[in-house]
């Protein structure tokens, strides 16, 4: 840690200190698809963009994956104990190679993606793809500085910076949107996205620097934490990439559904469903990595399972009483949120349909993500790839028979099934994984 590094306070004090500020920022977050909903309806347009921001999503889990809530964390927590003079040196590599990594991407996935939008779209869509291809392909070099610097905030245990830029960043993603919707449609939105971006990561910058007094001496050179932070996050990255793969095919799947703007209401009905977990992504899950890493690091074996078991079991009862009542309330709740400009009754009608098949999987979502979390800490990275091989497969599976036996909501209800199963298998590694260490650190 560095001299200036905030003291280690416990998870569950962190988590609420944090969870206000992450309630406004998610909240402001959460008013954004409300706002393309009002502004913008359900049309060719918006299914352009939702399938635009599918593939180029997708495209992102390569750098987000790398940062967030990764392996990055162990490894400088490692660096911090045994070699904290490596520690600036390590970081300007990362950067470095972040920035050039990043850049080649942004150019090989805008042309792959200017390639097939003119095989899949002509006229007006064609136009509309070709307009946003640029601003998404700068928005994954902004993405991935981003994540590289709240993933270093987040090992020193500054985890408040990450809500304060992010609301930066949604405020003028907001304002942007407000200002040239009129010009240029839905077309603005991927412009808005990436000023929101530049937002985030010069507050970040700011906060590191000065305020958390990191050191970051760029370079080229490749110091042994760097080679070994390649190695494991290679399957994480794959493990992510092939993830990411499922919101392209939720979306090509809703296309065959015969329902206009299907893909945009499962997406709108996802986002409301998904909006629980992601406070806890953003307020728990970053704290418990770091404090499981610690532990790890440290050879605290039992202290970690003892504190993965009791984040699981508080996880999973909040989320089933969260799922209850969004349940209950979900039409009224969905009138008022989306039954408003260009959003029709029979949207929201179809929305409130959807939902239901969205939380089933809500609690198993929130177990997966935090065993998820577990194996980063402890080095497990390398099972991640065939995980994410696994969760593809199994969603591609369960959405081709659940769009046959019930249409739209077979594709909700397919998301579910894929995160309990992979939530169990998680768990099985997870312990088996423990029993290793135990082994290990015996003989």
């Amino acid at each position: 840690m560095t001299a200036d590094a905030a003291p280690r306070r416990s998870i569950a004090r962190t988590t609420l200190l944090l969870l206000p500020m992450q309630i406004v920022f998610r909240a402001g977050e959460a008013i954004l698809p409300l706002l393309l909903a009002a502004w913008f309806g359900r049309t060719n347009a918006t299914d352009v963009y939702y399938f635009s921001w599918a593939v180029f999503s997708f495209a992102g889990s390569l750098v987000f994956a790398a940062y967030q809530d990764s392996a990055l964390v162990p490894i400088l927590a490692e660096v911090r104990l045994a070699t904290p003079r490596e520690l600036p040196r390590t970081l300007g590599s990362l950067l470095a190679y972040t920035l050039l990594l990043g850049g080649a991407l942004a150019v090989a996935i805008g042309l792959a993606a200017l390639a097939w939008f003119r095989a899949r779209y002509d006229g007006e869509g064609w136009q509309l793809a070709a307009w946003m291809v640029p601003a998404f392909s700068v928005y994954l070099v902004a993405l991935s500085v981003k994540t590289f610097l709240v993933a270093i905030l987040n090992s020193e245990h500054r985890f408040f910076a990450y809500p304060v830029a992010s609301s930066l960043a949604v405020v003028t993603t907001i304002a942007i949107i407000a200002a040239g919707r009129g010009g240029l449609g839905v077309g603005v939105v991927p412009l808005a996205s990436l000023s929101g971006e530049v937002v985030a990561i010069a507050a970040l910058g700011t906060i590191a620097l000065r305020y958390a007094g990191v050191r970051i001496h760029p370079t080229l050179d490749r110091p042994e934490p760097v080679l070994r932070f390649v190695k494991l996050i290679a399957a994480e990255v794959g493990g992510g990439a092939v993830t990411r793969v499922n919101p392209v095919v939720d979306q090509l799947m809703a296309g065959l559904a015969a329902v206009v703007g299907g893909g945009t209401l499962l997406r709108y009905s996802g986002d409301v469903a998904s909006l629980p977990t992601s406070l806890l992504q953003a307020s728990l899950l970053p704290v418990l990595l770091s404090h499981l890493s610690d532990d790890f690091v440290a050879g605290r074996l039992d202290r970690l399972r003892a504190t993965v078991t009791r984040a699981l079991a508080v996880v999973v009862v909040v989320l089933v009483a969260v799922a209850a009542v969004l349940h209950v309330a979900r039409e009224p709740l969905l009138r008022f949120v989306f039954l408003r400009g260009a959003m029709d009754a029979g949207g929201v009608a179809r929305m409130a349909a959807l939902l239901p098949y969205h939380l089933v999987g809500l609690p198993a979502f929130g177990a997966l993500l935090v065993l998820a979390r577990a194996h980063v800490a402890m080095k497990n990275s390398g099972i991640m790839l065939g995980m994410g091989a696994l969760n593809a497969g199994l969603n591609a599976a369960f959405n081709v028979v659940l769009l046959r036996a019930i249409g739209l909501e077979g594709i909700a209800l397919s998301t579910s099934c894929v995160q309990t199963a992979i939530a169990i298998v998680f768990w099985v590694r997870f312990e088996a994984k423990v029993a290793r260490s135990r082994a290990e650190a015996a003989a």
